[in-house]
């Protein structure tokens, strides 16, 4: 069995907005972790594009180390 849980704190923090980043809750033993994302209003990649860049580099890794 596992001792992690994952939980959204909305009644600290409040719910995100354009202005305010969501919040993510891990906690991993007596240790927890708050990370909160953002996203560029910038970018000009998609979501999509950065999957698949990382999978790219994911089977480039792997077929270099064979």
């Amino acid at each position: 069995m596992s001792n992690e849980t994952s939980t959204t704190e909305t009644s600290i923090y409040p719910k995100a907005t354009p202005q305010t980043p969501p919040v993510l809750v891990k906690k991993i033993g007596k240790t927890t972790y708050r990370v909160w994302a953002h996203f560029s209003t910038t970018s000009t990649k998609t979501m999509e594009d950065e999957i698949k860049r990382l999978l790219r580099e994911e089977v480039r890794q792997v077929t270099e180390n064979e």
